[in-house]
């Protein structure tokens, strides 16, 4: 089952396309890792395929309320506790087992600590503890592994496994290797924007919100 279809996208950041003329498809079950030098525009892609900006060109077919997108920025409300921030996103997200996606992020022992009295690398393991509770099957990832230490990013890497197991899909920018056999890798090099191609600006669209 095809979960994702790709069809020659563009995007741009300050009115100039970063990448264009990118496809791919995702289907149940699949990993696709995204590689390509910094400033390339692997999170303008993500954050394009996520909805949180209109594209410059392309196409996008996703089925509505699929996908759970965990951004550079972890979310969290600080003066709540690891518990608290993750019964808010279950209810946000219709239900998920909050008991468990702690235990799978090994955060049992933090669930009544404030997110602000967190370390770098709990935060990050608390964001991507979401993804668990969200009941979407397509995870869209932009660096997840950033502050984790080695454990965690082994961690992780297999509760995006059982994801993948269990008929989800993943869409990851990261430049480490998660050892998931499932996953292909596609390098963005080849689809770098022309210099200085501007794309026109959709209307009410404001990239300074983006």
């Amino acid at each position: 089952m095809t979960l994702l279809v790709v069809q020659d996208l563009a995007v741009s950041r300050g009115g100039l396309r970063t990448v264009e003329g990118v496809g791919f498809s995702l289907d149940a079950g699949q990993a696709l890792i995204l590689r390509g030098p910094n400033g390339l525009g692997k999170t303008t892609l993500l954050r394009c395929i996520a909805g949180l900006q209109p594209p410059a060109a392309g196409r996008i077919v996703i089925e509505e309320d699929s996908l759970a997108y965990a951004a550079h920025a972890d979310g969290l409300k600080s003066a709540l506790t690891v518990a608290e921030n993750m019964d808010f996103w279950a209810r946000v997200f219709g239900g998920g087992d909050v008991a468990a996606a702690l235990a799978a992020m090994d955060l049992q022992a933090l669930a009544h600590r404030p997110a602000g009295a967190l370390s770098a690398g709990q935060k990050r393991r608390l964001g991507l503890a979401r993804l668990l509770v969200a009941r979407r099957p397509i995870w869209v990832l932009d660096e997840p592994t950033v502050s984790l230490d080695a454990a965690s990013v082994a961690r992780f890497a297999g509760v995006i496994g059982d994801h993948l197991a269990q008929g989800g899909a993943a869409l990851i920018a990261t430049h480490i290797d998660l050892g998931l056999p499932q996953a292909r890798v596609q390098d963005l090099t080849p689809f770098r924007a022309r210099p200085g191609t501007r794309s026109a600006r959709p209307s009410g669209f404001n990239e300074a919100f983006a």
